[in-house]
């Protein structure tokens, strides 16, 4: 195996290491934004339940 194909052998390793590292950060990123939807709809439940305790107790 000559020089050459030494560096396009790691050329390439090293192409498919960074498309693989992109591919776990934008999983990460979408898991990240999913959770924090999830969050967002659990505090707006929780704000109507505590808006709707308190018309109930005003009656």
């Amino acid at each position: 195996m000559g020089i050459k194909d030494q560096f396009q052998d790691k050329a390439q390793e090293l192409s498919e290491r960074a498309k693989q590292a992109a591919g776990k950060a934008k999983d990460e990123a979408s898991e990240r934004a999913s959770r924090g939807r999830e969050r967002s709809e659990e505090e707006a439940d929780r704000a109507r339940r505590a808006a709707q305790e308190r018309t109930d107790r005003e009656r």
